[in-house]
């Protein structure tokens, strides 16, 4: 199978991250993979949810949008429909889980850190590259904290990153675009750590049931994909420090 842009079946699309994106905010960077960007900035705000009061402890949460126009058709803004939808919600909770799974949240007092993922164009993977993006954003926004004197060391216990895997034309796929994931028989996304451990694995088949093997295989390419995607992330952070 010949993929649109000419890569081989298990290689990522071109990513690049780019940091202090926005001059305002505590951590800030544009994700770009393939023609799906993002922006993903850190906000730091004192006081967590009330749940977490005089506990100690910090939180992290994370809000998702689209532009109206980073999609082929416009789709109305939800903050005019005034409801925020399904697939929002989800997406939200997805980048918040998955970066507190990799902080140390007794670490920073109790603050939060308000990660915002916006879409400003979508080619397939917007969740994803939300993730992979968000993580430098939240580093940023940690090392903002430690330029101040407010905290000593960087509350990470390691990195995180999100991939998807998927079959199309019964071809296994790393990185799926919007045009081959519209036409997905099997439709994976993966969260894992540098470390290789799993923070999510979400998956579905539209059409034909995948099997053991299938899933074992495509685990294994997601596998590959966040190692890479560790080692972007990783030299993009270091780049400052030279």
């Amino acid at each position: 199978m010949t993929r649109s842009d000419g890569r081989q079946w298990d290689e990522l699309r071109r990513v690049k991250i780019t940091r202090h994106y926005i001059k305002h905010a505590e951590g800030s960077v544009l994700i770009e993979v393939g023609d799906t960007k993002v922006i993903c900035t850190a906000t730091v705000e004192d006081g967590t949810p009330s749940f977490l009061k005089d506990t100690g402890s910090g939180w992290v949460r994370a809000e998702y949008s689209m532009l109206p126009r980073s999609t082929h058709i416009r789709a109305p803004r939800e903050s005019v429909r005034g409801k925020l939808g399904g697939r929002t919600q989800e997406i939200q909770r997805l980048i918040g889980r998955s970066l507190r799974s990799v902080t140390n949240l007794n670490a920073f007092g109790e603050r939060t850190i308000l990660l915002d993922c916006d879409v400003i164009q979508a080619d397939g993977g917007t969740r994803t590259a939300s993730i992979t993006g968000a993580y430098v954003a939240l580093v940023d926004a940690f090392l903002w904290l430690r330029q101040r004197g407010e905290i000593e060391d960087i509350p990470i216990k390691d990195s995180v990153a999100a991939v998807s895997v998927g079959i199309v034309n019964g071809q296994m796929l790393l990185d799926l675009d919007y045009s081959e994931d519209s036409r997905a028989q099997v439709d994976m996304n993966l969260v894992m750590t540098s470390e290789g451990k799993f923070v999510e694995i979400q998956g579905t088949a539209e059409e034909t049931p995948f099997t053991k093997d299938e899933l074992d295989k495509m685990i294994s390419l997601a596998v590959k994909g966040i190692r890479e995607l560790s080692k972007i992330q990783s030299q993009a952070l270091e780049q400052e420090e030279r």
